[in-house]
């Protein structure tokens, strides 16, 4: 968080024509007053005295005439100065040190200090020490001898007009001050506010106000710490939710969010102050137990867990029962960086779900080696691979303003002889463990713009493809050779692909990737980051990652036309975005007024079933020609 200084930078400069305004419209009122004043002492004056004065006020209409002009600086100057020389010349031809107007001096000081600069204060009070000095000297040495005149009304008059100028000149200043003082504070609590609701959506869950992934990983390390420090123990338990698709094919995501705020909930009652309960993404909750007594105490934990997951929900009029499956990681015997336990307490869940559901499993080793039946899945996806079995389909994305078609994002399937389909949840954990992702990834890259090309080819030359990326494709750091023998292959130039940042690859965000992102940004490729907000994105990785694109969950969107508990938050992402110089493609449009809504809220991009669900090439290009023509149509209506 920035400091009180930046804070108060800040505020200034969203008001950068208030300050010297009030600056110029403060000069001219202290030169008006100092000018009536000075016209009542030559009322009351005569002699050199008069000539004097009125020499002042010559100097303060010159000072005026600056300030009208926006000069306020040339302005300060000559007011102070003028004020300063003034009082210099009657106190040396009347009273010497003992005169009256040598109690303008603090006046004219105060004005400096607060209206002009430290160059013009340290020259006036430089002046005045010296004019002082001199003035005794040519006492002591009976040069100049002070005239002590007779008191008359006149002095009551000069005392009057130094007292009422300097004082009411201070007030003002002072309440100027006060002012800005007022203002700066209520900005920098605006500022902070506007901060801590940026990093609260950056770090919570916007559907069950959870912490997510990023704010449980960065506790972490700090709950790590402490529990080594104490040679205590920190365990990790991620509960996942079994048979929770149905309810969202059932009665909608709706009830399905409903369901995990409850949940949530429940949850947060039966834990500890101490613990962490985030939303790991999805149905997936995960609970940090830090300093737990043995491992009887965390496998109640897990029960308690389970025994909330399997009571009764009422949503909608609905009595809804689910389960839960628990996987229990402890650190360190079971590792210790957070990628590491995380991944064993996933193991672990997998194994409860395997052994029959709503159960816990502790990890252990034996769970690292895979099952008989990922591995011969593992050997399907290798013959799919190599006989050419995978398919892409292709999810149409529109500019919700127009609508108009410009591209689409590439989604890969895998169908069955039986005429089913091994859904990608199902096999790409698989692929990406078994590191058979990359050569995958490869193939869907090399696909993809081939399909481009031929859009392209065929007419449709403004259309782009969108290829989601895995972190393991990194790791041998070859991905932008694979990149750039894709786009050559198929003849496709740069800027019509765009690669999505996956949640995997931003768990496994290092120096290498950086690397590769950097090198692929440059030739001209376009990122876009996936799910922000769900515990997989933060404003950190838009910085590093050259992000042109924010995809807004569809957990947020597909919820917007019936309330207008999502509302806020989505415009304050793409409020945040357009200031990021980003643009925001909405995920999981499903109905008109969710499209007509989000172009409201300033929304570029989006895709959903109410456009159209993931099509065959083929077809794709059908959706495309059809919208065109219904474009056509419209522009040209007879």
């Amino acid at each position: 968080m920035p400091n009180d200084q930046a804070l108060a930078k800040t505020a200034v400069s969203s008001h950068p024509n208030r300050p010297s305004k009030l600056r110029t419209n403060r000069l001219l009122q202290i030169i008006g007053l100092t000018m009536f004043g000075l016209v009542l002492a030559v009322a009351v004056a005569s002699g050199i005295t008069k000539w004097i004065l009125l020499s002042g006020c010559i100097a303060l209409a010159l000072a005026a005439i600056f300030a009208y002009q926006k000069r306020a600086a040339a302005a300060t100057v000559v007011l102070l100065w003028a004020m300063c020389l003034m009082l210099s010349a009657l106190a040396y031809v009347s009273g010497g040190l003992r005169d009256l107007a040598l109690l303008g001096y603090p006046g004219v000081l105060v004005f400096a200090a607060m209206l002009g600069n430290s160059r013009l204060f340290f020259s006036l009070i430089s002046f005045m020490l010296s004019f002082c000095a001199v003035l005794t000297y040519l006492a002591i040495s009976g040069i100049l001898l002070p005239v002590i005149p007779t008191i008359t009304v006149a002095h009551f008059v000069f005392t009057a007009v130094i007292l009422l100028v300097t004082g009411v000149s201070v007030y003002l200043l002072y309440r100027d001050q006060q002012r800005l003082l007022h203002t700066l504070q209520t900005e920098n609590h605006r500022v902070k506010q506007s901060q801590a609701h940026i990093e609260h959506l950056a770090l919570h869950d916007p559907l069950t106000a959870l912490p997510n992934r990023v704010y449980c990983q960065q506790h972490y390390q700090r709950l790590y710490n402490h529990c080594l420090n104490g040679q205590q123990r920190l365990g990790v338990l991620l509960l996942d939710l079994d048979n929770f698709k149905p309810v969202n094919d059932s009665l909608g995501h709706a009830a399905g969010d409903l369901l995990l705020q409850q949940l949530a909930r429940r949850l947060e009652n039966i834990l500890s102050e101490n613990d962490i309960l985030c939303r790991f993404g999805g149905d997936e909750f995960l609970i940090l137990v830090p300093a737990f007594s043995d491992d009887e105490a965390l496998a109640a934990t897990a029960a308690a867990l389970l025994q909330q997951t399997t009571a009764a929900f009422y949503i909608m009029q609905n009595q809804i029962e689910i389960s839960g499956s628990v996987g229990i990681a402890i650190v360190p015997q079971d590792g210790n960086e957070f990628s590491e336990i995380c991944k064993h307490a996933d193991l672990a869940m997998f194994q409860a779900k395997a052994d029959g559901r709503n159960v816990y499993r502790f990890y252990h080793d034996e769970l690292n080696k895979a099952s008989i039946d990922k591995f011969n899945l593992l050997k399907l996806m290798r013959k799919a691979l190599k006989q050419n079995e995978f398919q892409l389909h292709y999810q149409p994305k529109l500019i919700l303003s127009t609508p108009q078609v410009i591209g689409a994002e590439a989604l890969l399937r895998w169908p069955q002889p039986d005429g089913s389909m091994i859904g990608p949840d199902d096999f790409i954990p698989l692929a990406e463990s078994s590191g058979l992702i990359v050569e995958i990834g490869q193939w869907v890259l090399q696909q993809a713009c081939l399909a481009c090309s031929r859009w392209r080819q065929q007419g449709y030359y403004n259309l782009t493809v969108a290829v989601n990326l895995s972190y393991v494709q990194f790791r041998d750091g070859t991905l932008e050779q694979q990149v750039l023998q894709a786009l050559t292959a198929a003849a496709l130039p740069a800027n019509a692909l765009e690669l999505e940042l996956t949640e995997s690859l931003l768990i496994g965000e290092g120096d290498n990737i950086t690397r590769q992102l950097t090198a692929l940004h440059q030739l001209g490729i376009r990122f876009s980051i996936d799910d922000f907000g769900t515990g997989y994105s933060n404003l950190g990785y838009l910085r590093r990652f050259n992000a042109s694109y924010l995809k807004i969950d569809k957990s947020f969107i597909q919820s917007l036309s019936l309330s207008e508990r999502d509302e806020p938050l989505v415009r304050a992402i793409i409020q945040m975005s357009k200031s990021l110089g980003l643009k925001t493609v909405a995920e999981g449009i499903e109905d008109g007024a969710t499209a007509t809504r989000l172009a409201l809220l300033g929304c570029d991009e989006g895709q959903g079933f109410y456009f159209a669900k993931p099509l065959p090439e083929t077809d794709f290009l059908g959706y495309v020609s059809a919208e065109l023509m219904n474009e056509t149509l419209a522009a040209n209506p007879e």
